[in-house]
């Protein structure tokens, strides 16, 4: 599975290059989803080609649309969100977006901490860790569009916003019992 990801992140970025290179700007987000979709559904058309058994969560930004956020399955189909979630306990991860996303007054300081939220009720481990956890943003300052690896250290202090907030909460229902 790993090599399938790595042969359409591959593909991906030939796209995106091809783009560049023709007209001179930067692949618009959907077009290169689409682009990469219309390649995984091929898969799943012909014989003697095995799908590739990946679902894929694009996140970018584009001066058409400004942030995106695309889903795709391991059939070809994608689709667009404010936010989502893929992989094990996915459905209960969403259900929880769905009731705590809020996008107007969400800052970004916030959304990192409804991603902690949303991992600690969802993953399969007793106690979230930063070693079990890699998160990243997307911003856009001055012109330019960067994707931020959060370094051990910041998720840490996340977990452990997190954990206080927890207690607190379990303190509070202790308290009204």
């Amino acid at each position: 599975i790993t090599s399938d990801a790595n042969v359409l992140t591959n593909q991906l970025r030939l796209i995106a290059q091809r783009y560049l290179l023709q007209y001179q700007e930067p692949i618009p987000c959907e077009q290169v989803v689409s682009s990469l979709c219309d390649v995984k559904q091929a898969y799943t058309q012909f014989g003697g080609l095995r799908p590739f058994g990946v679902s894929i969560l694009y996140m970018g930004w584009d001066k058409h649309y400004g942030y995106q956020l695309y889903q795709s399955d391991p059939s070809g189909n994608y689709s667009g969100w404010k936010a989502t979630c893929i992989g094990n306990n996915s459905v209960a991860a969403v259900s929880m977006l769905k009731q705590e996303y809020k996008e107007e007054e969400m800052t970004l300081k916030d959304a990192l901490k409804l991603a902690v939220k949303v991992l600690d009720k969802t993953l399969d481990i007793t106690k979230l860790t930063p070693d079990k956890v890699e998160m990243s943003t997307l911003t856009r300052e001055n012109g330019i569009t960067s994707i931020k690896i959060l370094k051990a250290g910041e998720v840490e202090e996340l977990i452990k916003e997190h954990e206080q907030v927890k207690a607190e909460e379990a303190k509070q229902a202790a308290a009204k019992k």
